[in-house]
């Protein structure tokens, strides 16, 4: 007997077989149970899901030695006939060999024939996309009512190239990828029935190598048998598909977290001069930054196959990043991996793409200063802020030139006594200020502050007010006692008034060392 490949040979023979499609079992199951059966089928999903064999599993049910029936004996040989191909009562018809309208034509014909020996007679259509839209347009009438022994199952990996006539005809079924440690655990249980030893690490690399598609998975184990022999280890895994190990990208990620770009190129240039897929590695690092983001929603959500010691050390190192920061990482890697797919030069779309992660963990948001500040200090999680010294205490002013006499006023003692109290009490504002600036070195300015400093004295271009007219010179009016000046202080001090100091502590922010 010749070879038979893996992918053959544990292909699935009954619903209990059919690895990660519960959904669509389920559903199929109680159809046939309850005697709901529809007259069309459409089974979607990328490769290597399971839509050839979940139909050929469906015809043997519908078609089984007193049938329909769920429990049916896979190597009966009527059954057998289903599976390998050459019943007449189940006809496979490749759709894309056979897309046009003589075609669709000679099946119109064909339908009109009862069964051979089985209840049913099923054709089924593979990758029916590929169908022209007359040829499905001559279906149509066919399809929506079919004779009472025909039934029509469909397989697909692109359902948007369907007419939306032929989908509403068709009950759908979407098969999804299948989840990375299913397809792990059957790897393992093939390598034993095959007697190969196969480590868990290089089940996981392969399982996460094949995107989903068990098909893929045991093609690619068995290149690695006929490569290693009866021991399989994760680094042939790594050397034959260019694949990137668990500790390498912890490596990555790690420095990542550490801010470390120099060590993050220098890993980046290695991983490229030994022929790894950087593709294949932007993806892999993006998977370990969701596995990392779903643990911070979810302490028992998976851990992408890492060992125990690596997913300690990667859980320690993003315990203090938020959530966000996570997320804008992603962002970034997964702009960086559209650019990638067309790009000639890969190493450098990857190597920005790191370096705006760095960038981006350095980055502090204003979201991330109010929360702080609601907490009563800026937080040890910010990164470092660069200190400002306060300015030193402000020189004494030089005298202006005395004017010329002016006649007094009765308000003028008033006037000269708020000048005196306002004067009398700027030192000590100016002391207090400079006093509580100098002895913290670590305070950090805030804008309104550092404006309030920068800004210009106005009454450098104001002119010189004119001296007022001598007694001599006016009429003689009448005096009335004129009202009592609030004291006020000068323009070029405003920053110095106790209700402006209040305002400044309150925006002032310290930095927790």
């Amino acid at each position: 007997m010749s070879y038979q490949v893996f992918a053959r040979k544990y292909r699935p023979r009954t619903f209990k077989d059919v690895l990660g499609q519960d959904h669509v079992v389920r559903t199929l199951r109680n159809a046939i149970e309850q005697g709901r059966l529809a007259h069309a089928y459409l089974f979607v999903g990328p490769r290597g899901t399971g839509k050839t064999s979940t139909a050929r599993i469906f015809a043997k049910a519908l078609n089984s030695p007193g049938g329909p029936s769920i429990d049916f004996d896979p190597d009966d040989p009527d059954l057998l006939e289903i599976a390998e191909g050459t019943s007449l009562d189940v006809l496979e018809i490749d759709g894309a060999s056979n897309n046009g309208v003589e075609q669709v034509r000679q099946l119109r014909e064909t339908v009109q024939y009862a069964p051979a020996k089985s209840p049913f007679k099923i054709y089924y259509i593979d990758e029916v996309h590929m169908l022209s839209n007359a040829a499905f347009n001559a279906l149509l009438k066919t399809l929506e009512e079919p004779p009472a022994h025909v039934k029509f199952i469909f397989a697909t990996t692109e359902p948007n190239k369907i007419l939306p006539t032929i989908i509403s005809r068709c009950q759908r079924f979407d098969l999804r990828p299948i989840p990375t440690d299913i397809i792990a655990k059957q790897l393992l249980h093939i390598a034993s029935e095959e007697g190969v030893a196969l480590d868990e690490s290089a089940a996981w690399a392969i399982a996460k190598g094949a995107d989903g598609g068990m098909r893929d998975a045991q093609s690619m184990l068995d290149q690695l048998v006929a490569f290693c022999g009866e021991q399989i280890k994760e680094d042939d895994v790594q050397h034959i598909f260019g694949f990137t190990s668990g500790e390498t990208i912890a490596t990555l990620v790690s420095s990542l977290f550490q801010k470390d770009t120099s060590q993050l190129l220098n890993l980046l240039n290695d991983l490229a001069a030994s022929g790894k897929n950087l593709s294949q590695l932007l993806q892999e690092l993006i998977n370990t930054l969701r596995a990392l983001l779903i643990h911070k929603i979810d302490p028992k959500a998976g851990r992408e196959g890492l060992s125990d010691e690596v997913w300690n050390k990667l859980t320690a190192l993003t315990e203090k990043s938020p959530a966000d920061r996570l997320l804008a990482l992603m962002d970034i890697l997964s702009t960086a991996e559209a650019g990638m797919r067309w790009a000639a030069n890969k190493q450098l779309h990857l190597e920005l793409a790191l370096i705006r992660s760095v960038e981006a963990l350095d980055e502090i948001r204003i979201s991330d200063v109010i929360k702080a500040l609601e907490k009563g200090g800026l937080s040890d999680d910010l990164p470092s802020l660069p200190t400002q010294q306060a300015p030193a205490q402000a020189t004494e002013a030089t005298p202006q030139a005395p004017s010329e006499p002016a006649t007094e006023s009765p308000a003028a003692p008033h006037a000269e006594s708020a000048t005196a109290e306002s004067s009398e009490a700027q030192p000590a504002a100016a002391q207090s200020a400079s006093a509580t600036t100098s002895g913290e070195d670590d305070v950090i300015l805030s804008p309104i502050e550092r404006l309030m400093q920068d800004a210009p004295d106005e009454r450098e271009d104001e002119p010189e007010p004119e001296p007022a007219p001598s007694a001599a010179t006016q009429a003689p009016q009448k005096e009335e006692p004129a009202a009592e000046a609030k004291p006020q202080p000068p323009a070029d001090d405003f920053h110095n008034d106790p209700l402006i100091k209040d305002a400044i502590e309150v925006f002032k922010g310290k930095l927790k060392s």
